[in-house]
């Protein structure tokens, strides 16, 4: 006999306003200063805390950065031991500046400081990430279609099966430069 004790399914709105009240309770700041820190308004991180927003990637990080906590805490409810997320499964974000999208798949227990994200990407504007947390380490394995990736400064054209490192605390890109690329993205905290 099989016995699933996953949690109920959420919807990735619902995961992020719950992770967001837990996060700003436990850090013990107002509504107000979360959402200075983060450089949003007052009334979106309230619509966000009560499942009605629909957030972009870029507020998202924003506001991981003013809680001081790993982005993939947003996203990743308690897992059962053995997971499968299929293709075109998982609670999946996209970006407001470029046709980019993230899928959590894996966030590190807290013994371990990575999370494994699938990434997938359309040609048109290139997805420009500011530097996250002082530490952080990217790793990408383009898996289909060509890309230029790393550090803003200085991209590095990708085939599939390249893999390429770069400090993600430093500004970078991810450009997809024909349709269906997609990669895997290991995001490493030291």
């Amino acid at each position: 006999m099989i016995h699933d004790e996953s949690p109920p399914t959420t919807s990735p709105q619902e995961a992020i306003a719950a992770a967001l009240r837990r996060e700003r309770a436990r850090s013990g700041l107002s509504l107000t200063e979360v959402a200075k820190r983060a450089g949003i308004a007052k009334s979106t991180l309230s619509q966000l805390e009560s499942g009605s927003g629909n957030p972009s990637i870029e507020t998202l990080w924003a506001l991981c950065l003013a809680l001081g906590i790993q982005f993939s805490q947003l996203l990743d409810p308690p897992r059962p031991q053995v997971q499968v997320i299929r293709a075109g499964e998982g609670a999946e974000l996209a970006s407001a500046q470029a046709e980019y999208r993230i899928t959590l798949l894996s966030a590190a227990p807290s013994n371990v400081r990575r999370d494994i994200y699938r990434m997938t990407a359309e040609p048109g504007q290139p997805r420009r990430s500011d530097p996250h947390a002082r530490g952080v380490t990217e790793h990408v394995m383009l898996c289909a279609g060509h890309a230029n990736a790393g550090l803003a400064a200085s991209p590095v054209e990708l085939r599939p099966g390249d893999y390429i490192c770069y400090p993600g605390d430093e500004p970078h890109v991810f450009e997809a430069l024909e349709p269906g690329t997609w990669a895997m993205l290991i995001s490493e905290y030291s």
